[in-house]
């Protein structure tokens, strides 16, 4: 239940009524159980007329029953409003008996009445509970004192009541009407409480009173405190018309003392301020349009009195303006052979993107006024990506900046907001040229990959013009609103893969590949970078700690298993911090410590990592194949049996849905050309397949996986073992055959550290393989193939 807002008290009886009830109900002729409707959030008086909103089904049969009766029923205040159909427990034990006055019905099941309330009850018991509550009751007739202290405390509340009235808009007329014709206490009290801004407690508490002393004791701290709170609202009402009244009385004086000023020739309060800007403005190498526009804030902002709202936002744009690098730039190291040793230094291999970089370089050198390049650098994490960024700045002498773009979701990241808002800034691309005071340094885009785009926009639409060298000379900032140059950044993105990537994002972008590092690519790193790190941040020297080649190798093989470096780091790190620990405890008197192979299993547990050549297959329907991951290759093992059923073909393992249609692709290829590969398919429609590849819980999708497939099923069907030191990838078609797949350089990569000796590629891949470490070629044999017949006699054992 609820009530209409404006719940209104209205003497049954008119100017002169008394508190008794209409002469048309008796008590007597009450009947001994009535209806009960229970009332969230309205407490109902004797004596008081109120609108009622009812909205449930048992509600509107029980309102139904009271107008086709005597239009009597009990309302009693709900415990817990939430309630939709409330229960004797929900319920006060007072309450009112009403008369139905009137009743409206709406279309959406809803009713609307009008109730009269009739006399206090006590519930005393509830004898039906379906479809609505019916209870018998008592009745809490007024216990009256004709005292002089009932007299005084009733006008005493009439008093205060007048005093509410004229401080509250919220009272009609009729209401201080009824309260100055009211004689009655008991009535008088009842009209107050269901006028008066109280709570619901409080109004349920006056209502289960029946003496009218005891409730007008309870009314007069209410009426009190009603009273102060009026007061102290109509005091603050007042400061706040002052307050306006006086500001704009100021604000016309200060208008009026600027007029004299300017007519004295006198300064401003803020002409220091303004003389300032003037000065920074003209001083300031700014382009045209800028210079313009600084210009014309100026002088908006001179005309603006300080204390306005607006003044703040236009002398923060001003500042902004004045405070980016139009003009400002470093200067360019142009030794080719210090760039070099630079890039070498800080690190090890990498020499595609550090021969593309001696390249901008040398156009540099030759050509003075040169667009930045947009690299994209692709490739595992842990390659070394990021921390190439800082290198490259250096070797050119530019001020460097990254800006993560991982989690990004909100396009005015990027173009910042427009003024209109409060609190707006400009992009993270304008506030880092700022920061770094150039406008040619080395930006670093971090992991690309992974911004995202919600309501707010995408990020990534954004970055089409930052990331144009066609474009951004003229990149505009929503904030800003003036064309900036970018064209002299040297924007450097990273990604770990490409496919989340934009499209028309990634054909603006030249990406080069940063492929896994090799055993002996780790080693190095390990050597020349990664100890002595780990021992200056651990306060040690080579003196304290010595690692050997032979431990560092171990460590890789053993202890890691990872596309990049970071792994091995963190063992390094904890083998620095056995070392400080067993140094520590022995009061620095320790002999320098040399980390043999052997003792690395004491301190970092056993090996996680088997190293073998590869795993041995010892049954028909298994064939090793090769993966791409975004954190580098991996290798993967395809198992196929086959089990009576009636033709049908299970595939399992979170396979996405290309790499099924390749699993279809071989069966249907295979069954094709049954009689030319000597498969036996006589008996297909008796047997079940069933193709499942391992590690289940990892989804895994693509074409690259037709060729292992159809090595597992050949192996199968012709009762002969695929050969355990052979990894196959490539795409496979109905014709048999074998086409160009991606990730090639990370796959061989992942076929050296699982021991593979040969590996099966498509012959349009063989680019690919002229690409790979030399390192790692030297350990594998690579088999280029065109057609599956070529894969299952390289791939299957003779018989």
């Amino acid at each position: 239940m609820m009530t209409s807002p404006d719940t209104e008290f209205i003497s049954i009886l008119g100017a002169a009524g008394t508190s008794v009830a209409p002469s048309h109900v008796s008590a007597r002729s009450l009947p001994e159980a009535i209806p009960i409707l229970g009332l969230s959030d309205v407490v109902i008086f004797p004596g008081a007329v109120a609108p009622l909103l009812v909205e449930t089904g048992s509600s509107i049969k029980l309102i139904d029953e009271a107008v086709a009766g005597d239009r009597l029923m009990g309302v009693v205040l709900q415990r817990r409003p939430e309630v939709a159909d409330p229960v004797p427990e929900d319920l006060y034990g007072v309450g009112c008996v009403t008369r139905l006055a009137k009743m409206v019905k709406f279309p959406d099941n809803t009713a609307r009445v009008l109730v009269e309330g009739l006399w206090r009850i006590r519930m005393t018991e509830y004898t039906t509970f379906t479809p609505y509550l019916r209870a018998k009751f008592e009745l809490l007739r007024d216990l009256k004192e004709e005292t002089i202290e009932v007299t005084a405390m009733m006008r005493n509340a009439q008093s205060q009541f007048q005093e509410i009235v004229k401080l509250s808009p919220a009272l009609s007329e009729q209401v201080k009407i009824a309260a100055l014709n009211t004689e009655d206490p008991g009535h008088f009290a009842d009209l107050i409480a269901a006028n008066l801004n109280l709570s619901l407690e409080d109004r349920q508490a006056l209502l289960e009173t029946a003496s009218v002393k005891e409730r007008l004791v309870k009314l007069l701290p209410m009426l009190n405190r009603e009273h102060e709170v009026l007061n102290l609202s109509s005091k603050i009402q007042t400061d706040v018309a002052t307050s306006i009244a006086k500001t704009q009385r100021d604000f016309f004086l200060r208008e009026q003392l600027r007029a004299i000023q300017r007519e004295l020739g006198e300064s401003e309060a803020n002409a220091g301020e303004i003389k300032m800007l003037r000065e920074k403005i003209e001083q300031t190498p700014l382009p045209a349009e800028a210079k313009k526009v600084a210009t014309q804030e100026l002088e908006r902002l001179q005309q603006m009195p300080t204390a306005a709202a607006e003044y703040t936002v236009s002398r923060n744009y001003l500042d902004w303006i004045l405070a980016l690098p139009w003009e400002k730039e470093t200067e360019d190291k142009l030794d080719l052979t210090a760039a070099a040793k630079i890039l070498n230094d800080q690190h090890f291999g990498l020499m595609k993107v550090k021969d593309r970089l001696l390249e901008f370089l040398a156009v540099i050198k030759r050509k003075k006024a040169i667009k930045g390049p947009i690299l994209c650098l692709v490739g595992p994490p842990g390659v070394g990506k990021t921390s190439l960024g800082r290198s490259v700045a250096d070797a050119l002498g530019r001020k460097f900046a990254r800006i993560s773009l991982g989690g990004m979701r909100d396009e005015a990241e990027i173009r910042g907001h427009r003024r209109t808002y409060v609190g707006a800034l400009p992009g993270r691309i304008i506030q880092t040229l700022r920061r770094v005071e150039s406008r040619n340094p080395v930006m670093m885009l971090d992991e690309l990959d992974k911004v995202g785009s919600d309501f707010r926009g995408d990020p990534a639409a954004a970055l089409l013009e930052v990331l144009d060298p066609a474009q951004n000379n003229t990149f505009t900032d929503h904030y800003l609103d003036l064309p900036f140059d970018l064209s002299r950044v040297l924007f450097i993105t990273t990604a770990n893969w490409l496919e989340p990537i934009h499209p028309a994002l990634r054909d603006r972008l030249e990406v080069i590949e940063l492929p896994s590092y090799t055993e002996s690519e780790k080693l190095q790193i390990a050597k020349r970078y990664l100890v002595p790190r780990q021992l200056e941040e651990h306060g040690l020297t080579r003196q304290d700690v010595t690692l050997p080649d032979a431990s560092l190798r171990r460590l890789i093989q053993d202890y890691t298993r990872e596309a990049g470096v970071r792994q091995l780091e963190r063992e390094i790190a904890a083998l620095a911090r056995k070392a400080v620990r067993k140094i520590v405890n022995n009061n620095g008197q320790v002999k320098p410590l040399r980390l043999e192979p052997e003792a690395l299993k004491k301190h970092l547990g056993h090996a996680r990592f088997i190293s073998e050549t590869a795993e041995k297959i010892a049954e028909y329907g298994i064939a090793t194949g090769l993966a791409w991951t975004p954190v580098g290759g991996e290798v993967l093992f395809v198992e196929v049996t086959r089990m009576p059923g009636k033709g049908n073909l299970l595939l399992t393992g979170s396979l996405g849905d290309v790499m099924k249609e390749s699993a279809q692709t071989a069966v249907s290829y295979l069954r094709s050309q049954a009689k030319a590969l000597k498969v036996d398919f006589a008996d297909y429609g008796k047997f079940d397949i069933h193709i499942h590849v391992p590690a289940g819980a990892t989804p895994k999708d693509g074409p690259s996986a037709g060729v292992v497939i159809v090595a597992a099923l050949g192996s199968l069907l012709t009762q002969r073992r695929v050969r355990s030191d052979t990894a196959m990838t490539g795409e496979i078609s109905l014709r048999g055959r074998v086409m160009r797949v991606g990730g090639v350089k990370e796959k061989i990569l992942a076929a050296v550290r699982f021991g593979v000796k040969h590996i099966i590629l498509p012959a349009q891949n063989k680019s690919d393989w002229l690409e790979v470490p030399v390192e790692a070629r030297k350990k594998l044999k690579a088999h280029f193939v065109q057609h599956i017949a070529q894969v299952l006699r390289l791939a299957l054992e003779a018989k």
